[in-house]
């Protein structure tokens, strides 16, 4: 049964980014309003759609990639969006049955559908929900400590979020504080949208002209400054699709991310 505190709060008349990147990958939680923002949004910026999809394998690379060789265990994800397919969890417990993980968001549909990111897919493992904003990491730090054991190493992930943020200093103030409370041996991962091409800054004006939250492109170079004082995980800051990539062909994108260890 949906808390109808939280069903007065989804504003289905209003375009919202987690329901608007649940329509581009193709999901079903998302209204009239988000589609026709959505719509927009692809219209003059087709590979929004493409982006939308190739962050969702990122994130299955990324995730893969800690758990399976860096034998990472624990995991904060950071506004982590509407369930979809194949995520951090799912992942990182199929690699390592005993993950932890943390999902931190505070979108009201995001919350309707906690209960999706609460299954666990092993006996072994935990995961559970801290309904939070990424603006207020002392009590996300404080949340995840109820879960987590902050003396071995954690994995925090940005994925496509900070691009809410429009103040850099404030993207790196939360990005700090939440990854320095971790100990040494711990990951940052984070990407977000570029302004690569005059393509993606035409479909981030079409955005905020549709009424969605405004998204700050932002230069690689500005990025990187999240990971100052981190050791870059191979190959660096890139285009999304070409970490790692399974297929041999991929194609850089608007969007770049990276891999950081703590030293």
């Amino acid at each position: 049964m949906v808390d109808p505190d939280l069903a007065d709060k989804l504003q289905a008349d209003v375009p919202h980014a987690a329901r608007m990147w649940n329509y581009w990958m193709g999901g079903k939680d998302n209204f009239q309003a988000d589609r026709m923002a959505g719509d927009a949004v692809a219209g003059v910026y087709p590979e929004i759609v493409v982006m939308a999809r190739e962050s969702r394998k990122f994130l299955i690379r990324v995730v893969r990639h800690l758990a399976a060789e860096a034998g990472i265990r624990q995991f904060i994800d950071v506004g982590t969006g509407l369930p979809t397919m194949q995520n951090t969890h799912e992942v990182a417990q199929s690699a390592q049955p005993q993950s932890r993980i943390v999902y931190v968001d505070s979108d009201p549909m995001v919350l309707v559908h906690a209960r999706a990111l609460l299954a666990n897919t092993t006996a072994e493992g935990l995961t559970t929900y801290v309904p939070s904003d990424y603006h207020d990491p002392d009590t996300i730090v404080a949340e995840a400590r109820k879960s987590l054991d902050f003396d071995e190493p954690i994995a925090v992930m940005f994925m496509g979020v900070m691009g809410y943020e429009p103040d850099m200093d404030v993207v790196r103030s939360i990005v700090g504080r939440i990854s320095g409370a971790t100990p040494s041996g711990s990951y940052l991962v984070l990407w977000d949208g570029t302004n690569t091409s005059p393509e993606v800054a035409e479909g981030a004006d079409k955005l905020a002209q549709s009424g969605g939250v405004p998204y700050i492109l932002r230069d690689p170079a500005e990025l990187a400054t999240c990971f100052e004082g981190l050791t870059l995980v191979e190959p660096g800051l890139v285009p999304i699709p070409l970490w790692r990539p399974d297929e041999p062909d991929a194609v850089a994108i608007d969007a770049y991310g990276a891999v950081a260890k703590k030293p």
